[in-house]
């Protein structure tokens, strides 16, 4: 029986991602020479409200040209190259997934960000990384494949400065609900580990942390959700998106935690606790 962490490398990881998106981008008429990182915005931020959700959740913590920024599941760098480019930080990007680290490289070195932005791969229950290392650690629905919650809040409080913070956007269960499956995070109920909100503080809290900001945000997540499935049905030609990282079921995925949020089987949370 394969491990948690193999299930999950498999069900995000296949071969040729960064092609097909340099594909994609070609089709839609953008010059590869010139290419800018918010040419990938659709593509390679695929947590809910993607480019939109990255920003508003920056905008939740003040920060500081030149802070070190560890991006806890940076996938293909998305969120790690809007930090470095837009608010100057020095970032470090990890995943355990090998096909998107290497992603997150070429597409860092196609934009011109090879030299100010540091990917590999590694496990967020055991992050390479001293104690006290980051000013601030930075996740996007990643929780939701972890089941060790205590070690995952653990093992970013333990690498912050002391008056670091940890600022995250996840998606959680609501009560003992589960949401309809496949998923974007898991084709099934095996690499799911969703928690509730309140679960989650209360852990985050036993580590020392002190909240300073919650919101749930599932009103504005499924609101984007369904202007994007409408978006996506009026476009004259396939628009470039999760499919290049999802693949063949993208579709009945995206609909069914659409689905989940309206019937208030999962929440969104974003927050920023300070250590």
């Amino acid at each position: 029986m394969e491990s948690v962490n193999t299930s999950v490398e498999r069900h995000y990881g296949h071969e040729g991602i960064y092609d097909a998106i340099v594909s994609a981008l070609k089709e839609q008429g953008v010059d590869i020479r010139r290419v800018q990182s918010d040419d990938l915005a659709m593509i390679d931020e695929f947590h809910v409200r993607a480019r939109e959700g990255t920003v508003e959740l920056a905008g939740r913590h003040s920060f500081k040209p030149g802070s070190r920024v560890l991006d806890v599941g940076c996938g293909i760098g998305g969120s790690s190259r809007f930090l470095a480019t837009k608010l100057g930080c020095n970032v470090t990007g990890i995943d355990l997934t090998h096909e998107f680290v290497a992603t997150a490289i070429r597409l860092s070195e196609l934009v011109g960000l090879d030299g100010s932005i540091k990917f590999q791969q590694a496990s967020a229950l055991e992050l390479p990384f001293a104690d006290n290392s980051f000013d601030v650690v930075w996740t996007q629905h990643v929780q939701m494949n972890i089941k060790d919650k205590q070690r995952f809040y653990a093992e970013m409080a333990r690498v912050l400065v002391p008056g670091g913070h940890m600022v995250f956007h996840d998606i959680f269960q609501n009560e003992d609900h589960q949401p309809y499956f496949p998923v974007p995070w898991a084709a099934d109920p095996s690499i799911s580990f969703l928690t509730t909100p309140e679960k989650a503080r209360s852990i985050i809290e036993s580590l020392g942390l002190r909240i300073v900001d919650w919101e749930e945000t599932t009103a504005k997540s499924l609101e984007w959700m369904l202007v994007m499935a409408e978006r996506a049905k009026a476009a004259p030609k396939p628009m470039p998106g999760l499919q290049i990282v999802m693949g063949n079921q993208t579709n009945v995925r995206l609909e069914n935690a659409m689905r989940s949020l309206a019937d208030d089987r999962i929440k969104v949370i974003q927050a920023v606790a300070e250590k």
